[in-house]
Formats: structure tokens, C-alpha cells, sequence
């Protein structure tokens, strides 16, 4: 292994555990985007994602005759009865004038922009440029997902790609996404659901995140959770091929449920080497989940089997958020969990009630720069909801303050309940209201108006 495949790989280490860092000291908000990384799962069940094609190009070292490397994953995932979520691009041939970076680094591709799936070859590459390929993915039952028009990131990221050009606010992110959107519904009457942003840059300039500019599209955030390794350069390709396959196989040795529920990163394209693992890696991966009992499905129905990460559809609490879910309540954190036994806020709760329908309104509220209550910042997560809550008279503020995070009292609980649903439960005397509790109540209202 090379010093500089050895760097790499630290260096992602590295950036995980700041990362892990960062999420634990930040406040995780309900949000009306959950980021899908790994569901709770009953059954051995998997999901496969793969960045950054369609990819017109043969396998490199090409083992298959000149066939394209989508088309080799494609067909590697029909043999054992799976189907893979294909997050494409749509043409990253405008990203000029750019010179290509070092080979082996994170710039191979480019030092301003990403080309797919190779510097000054745009071409062989895309939903622009590949129709056939994506028109044989939608026939052989797979899914795609939105990994933008022209991968630019959305904002800066000044750790690994601090020389990137990145889009200039929320609404050049929004014209990318809907770019590569439209280009689906009018090529193929295909409607995306998911997407997932640049490097995982997050970050848009304007106070805004990959988050706003998702609940504009109507996506869900789709991540990972496990990397299939496929992009690390190693010192040959046999030993990026084991790479893909060897970390599987020991956790499935040490467990064989490791991978319930999880979402499988992987390449439609070429390393930092300019190879591709995955190609020959695949076969070997979904053999060691197939002998392990696993049905690989597309991201979207991992979701409808089991949508959040800490609730079963089994059991009562997931069960009720699920019938919300699908009624257009906002009940899941931002980290996709439902927290069935945290205590419920008043902010929380004026969120589940209007989050979605209030998603314009929270971004014209953070442009605006005004507070929209005296305790509630103008960016805060839950003000547009807040708002609606008090105009529609399902919750009050007083004195200009919102209290979002007292818990709430079953008098305003039965308030909200018979605005949005029509009905006043009896509460009673309730010590405190959970997550949890509310979802139960609320699908029991749900199916007296059923």
C-alpha cells in the first residue's frame, strides 16, 4: 500500500470522527428531509447505491468485452435477483475551462469540477449523453435517484476541495436539481425521490442546507452506511477488488444480521485510479449476502418496508408514525428517528402538524432575517411552522413568544388535534406527553375519520 493510498485512508478516518463529533454536539431538529442511512429491519434486507454514472465506458481493466460499466452492474445485480438504486448525473461537460488534478487524489478528475466519468470524456458519460443505459435500468426494475445535473458542489468544502467551485445560493442548487429532474419525467416519465448532494456537501452559502433545497424537490436525503470501498486507490487492482468485498465478509462472519436495513455505497465509475473494482467486486459481495440470506432492493423499497431507523413497522409506535407519515405529518428527526419516548415540545409538535406544507415559508422567513417570535430565531428550525400553528388557532403565543420548547399540555395537544384532524380526544390527565403517545393517539383519530 502506497504512503499516499495510506494518507487517504486516514484522512478519511480522520474526517469520519470529526464528523461523528460534530453530529453529536449538534441539535437534531424534526425535519420534513430525513437523511436515509440504515432502517430498522426485521428481515435481511439491503439496499445498493451507485454514484456518479451513467457510464458509457468498459471496466477498466476490462474483463467484459467492452461492455459499459453500467451495463456490467446492471447485469451482475439481475443474476442474483437484486436491484440497485442508481444515483446518476446529468452532464458534466459545461464544467470547463478546468484542468485535470493528480492522479490518485481526490482531484484526479478535475481541480474545479468533477467530469464524469473522466477529464475531457464528459461524453461517455450522463443521463445526457447515455439514454440507452438509463432506459435499460428502468427496464430491468432498477432505481435512480438525483446525484444533480452537472455535480457541482453545493457549497464550499475547504478541507478536501477548497480550489472547488461550488453553486452560489439555494436557488442555483434548486435550477441543477430540477435540470436533471425534468430530464427524467421528459425522457423517460420517470419521478425521483432521493437524492443525494455532491461529496455530501451540505452546506449552501445564504444560511441554507442540502436539507431546503431536498423539501423544495419533495427528495429525501439518501446516504450510507456502509462503504463498499470501491473509489480508495490501492497498490494494485486485486487488492482494491478484495477491498470491496473482504470488510462484508468479516462482518458478516462475526454477525450475519450486520447488514439489516443498511444502504451499500458504491461507483458507477472510475477510482482515484482510474479502475473499477466494483466491476469484478460485485459478484462476490452479493454472493456473501445472498448465501447470508439477503435481498438486495432499491432504496425506495427499503423505505416502504421499513421507514425509520429507530421504529420497526411492527411495532405500535412505527406502525402509527408510518400512517402519519403517509398522511403528510412531518414525525421523524432529521436523522430519520422517531424518538418514540422523548418527551413532545410545543415547537416539535407545531412541526409534525404543518412542517411540510410550511417549507416555502421557512425559507422566505430565513431570508428575511426577521424573528418570527421573540424566543424563535429567524433560521430557526421550526418558526414557519410555529407561525401557522398560531395563525390556523391550534396553538397560542403570548406576550410575542412561542415557548417551542416547553413540553406540551394535553389541553393544547387536544387543540391541534381537532384543527388538523377534526377531533378533540379525551385526554384526561396525562403526566407527560411522548413522541411515542402521540403517534398512538393520532392514528386513532385518523381511523375515526377513516
Amino acid at each position: 500500500m502506497s504512503l499516499l493510498t495510506k494518507g487517504i485512508g486516514l484522512a478519511k478516518r480522520a474526517k469520519h470522527r470529526f464528523q461523528d463529533q460534530i453530529r453529536e454536539r449538534t441539535p437534531v431538529y424534526l425535519s420534513p428531509v430525513r437523511r436515509i442511512e440504515q432502517v430498522a429491519a426485521r428481515e435481511r434486507i439491503c439496499a445498493m447505491t451507485f454514484d456518479d454514472g451513467p457510464c458509457r465506458l468498459p471496466a477498466s481493466p476490462d474483463r467484459f468485452r467492452g461492455k459499459a460499466l453500467t451495463l456490467v452492474l446492471a447485469e451482475t445485480l439481475e443474476r442474483y435477483g437484486a436491484r440497485g438504486t442508481f444515483d446518476v448525473v446529468g452532464d458534466t461537460s459545461a464544467n470547463y475551462p478546468d484542468r485535470a488534478g493528480k492522479h490518485g487524489s481526490a482531484s484526479w478528475g478535475g481541480v474545479a469540477y468533477d467530469h464524469y466519468p473522466d477529464f475531457q470524456k464528459d461524453d461517455q458519460g450522463g443521463v445526457a449523453h447515455c439514454p440507452e443505459l438509463v432506459g435499460r435500468l428502468l427496464a430491468g426494475g432498477h432505481e435512480i435517484t438525483s446525484h444533480t445535473y452537472a455535480h457541482v458542489l453545493f457549497g464550499w468544502k475547504p478541507l478536501v476541495y477548497g480550489r472547488r467551485k461550488y453553486l452560489q445560493g439555494l436557488d442555483p442548487v434548486v435550477a441543477d436539481l430540477k435540470k436533471l429532474h425534468h430530464a427524467l419525467e421528459k425522457g423517460w416519465g420517470y419521478s425521483m425521490r432521493l437524492g443525494r448532494p455532491p461529496h455530501y456537501v451540505d452546506g449552501i452559502k445564504g444560511g441554507f442546507t442540502s436539507y431546503d433545497a431536498y423539501a423544495l424537490m419533495g427528495y429525501q436525503y439518501m446516504a450510507a452506511s456502509f462503504d463498499g470501498a470501491g473509489w480508495l486507490p490501492l497498490a494494485s487492482y486485486e487488492a482494491e477488488v478484495e477491498a470491496t468485498w473482504r470488510p462484508m465478509e468479516r462482518l458478516l462472519l462475526e454477525d450475519p444480521d450486520a447488514f439489516r436495513g443498511q444502504i451499500i455505497f458504491q461507483k458507477d465509475g472510475f477510482n482515484m485510479a482510474r479502475r473499477t473494482p466494483v466491476a469484478d467486486g460485485l459478484d462476490k459481495q452479493l454472493q456473501l449476502l445472498t448465501d447470508h440470506g439477503y435481498q438486495v432492493v432499491t432504496v425506495s423499497e427499503l423505505l416502504e418496508r421499513s421507514p425509520f431507523r429507530d421504529a420497526a413497522p411492527d411495532t405500535p409506535e412505527g406502525r402509527a408514525a408510518r400512517r402519519l407519515l403517509d398522511q403528510g405529518w412531518c414525525v421523524a428527526f432529521q436523522d430519520n428517528t422517531l424518538r418514540p419516548g422523548e418527551t413532545l415540545t410545543r415547537g416539535e409538535l407545531a412541526m409534525m402538524a404543518y412542517g411540510w406544507e410550511t417549507v416555502k415559508d421557512r425559507i422566505a422567513l430565513t431570508r428575511s432575517g426577521r424573528a418570527p417570535f421573540r424566543d424563535m430565531a429567524h433560521r430557526h428550525p421550526y418558526g414557519a411552522a410555529a407561525v401557522r400553528a398560531a395563525q390556523t388557532g391550534a396553538m397560542a403565543a403570548v406576550d410575542g413568544r412561542f415557548r417551542p420548547d416547553d413540553p406540551v399540555t394535553p389541553v393544547e395537544l387536544a387543540q391541534v388535534c381537532a384543527t388538523r384532524l377534526g377531533r378533540t380526544p379525551e385526554l384526561g390527565r396525562w403526566p407527560a406527553i411522548t413522541h411515542g403517545a402521540f403517534f398512538l393517539l393520532a392514528e386513532g383519530l385518523l381511523g375515526r375519520q377513516g
